[in-house]
């Protein structure tokens, strides 16, 4: 990690990441990037649906491949590069047809390194296969949630799955939560841990650099009037007044399950997520 002078309360406790570790390209490549507007949590009607957003410096958006549709193919790491929409890092690998992707990098994996998408690749951090094909006990990223889809799960910065077990066409995974489900045997992952392991150590240490993010103020609920929210009012700071916390809506925040009751992977949740 990477520390600062203390030449501001802020800068006391500031930290960041040591790129120069690990970047070794500083400009995207141009085929494989985008630019455009951001919604900034608006909707298609121009209506803030998300809260705490906007702002923030310019950004290219990377065109990342989690279908991984190119298969026995094998492809070489040329760079590996920052994403500033998503905290792991990005490799650009070359195929030997030809053709050039971007790719979420697992950990220690470096230039020069060959990764395989295959049935019988060998394994090593990076290669892709079937679920059935990963032994017990194996760190597995970048999973599939159907055979034929793209990776949908285990996809930020230094997270892993564990395979746990292999029964009845279904392979059994911890996730990051903690929670504990089946995923069909024939659905691909990745072997590994995603990259920029140290990213939940970063502290952010100012209010500048949140904004930098694109992250807006946020402001307390006890701070505000009746008229605003549930918790407002009152002479000097005043507890709660409710039995439950909820938003400024009144609808509750916490220990309040909003999950699907009827959502089509239901069955397949052996034990759910631990709560923090």
């Amino acid at each position: 990690m990477k520390t600062y002078n203390p030449t501001s309360p802020s800068r006391r406790n500031l930290t960041g990441i040591k790129y120069r570790d690990f970047i070794t390209k500083t400009k995207p490549e141009k085929s494989l990037v985008f630019g455009g507007k951001r919604f900034v949590g608006r909707n298609s009607a121009g209506r803030i649906t998300v809260r705490h957003k906007g702002g923030g410096a310019k950004r290219l958006f990377r065109i990342v491949d989690f279908l991984f549709n190119k298969k026995d193919i094998p492809a070489r790491v040329l760079s590996v590069e920052y994403d500033p929409s998503r905290s792991a890092f990005l490799g650009l690998v070359l195929y030997k047809d030809g053709e050039k992707r971007y790719v979420v990098l697992p950990k220690d994996v470096t230039v020069g390194r060959e990764l395989l998408n295959s049935q019988n690749a060998p394994l090593l951090p990076g290669n892709r296969l079937p679920l059935s094909k990963i032994p017990v006990g194996t760190f597995v990223y970048n999973i599939a949630s159907n055979p034929d889809g793209k990776a949908i799960f285990v996809r930020s910065a230094g997270s892993f799955a564990v395979v746990l077990a292999h029964d009845g066409g279904y392979a059994t995974l911890k996730m990051p939560s903690g929670e504990v489900r089946k995923v069909l045997d024939k659905c691909w992952a990745s072997i590994g841990q995603v990259s920029n392991d140290e990213h939940n150590l970063v502290s952010i240490g100012k209010a500048g650099r949140s904004r930098w993010m694109g992250i807006r103020p946020t402001v307390r609920g006890s701070a505000m009037n009746p008229v605003d929210h549930p918790y407002g009012g009152g002479e000097g700071r005043t507890m709660r007044g409710t039995r439950r916390p909820k938003n400024m809506w009144g609808k509750g925040t916490r220990g309040v399950k909003t999950r699907n009751k009827k959502k089509y992977s239901r069955n397949l949740i052996i034990s759910r997520r631990t709560k923090n």
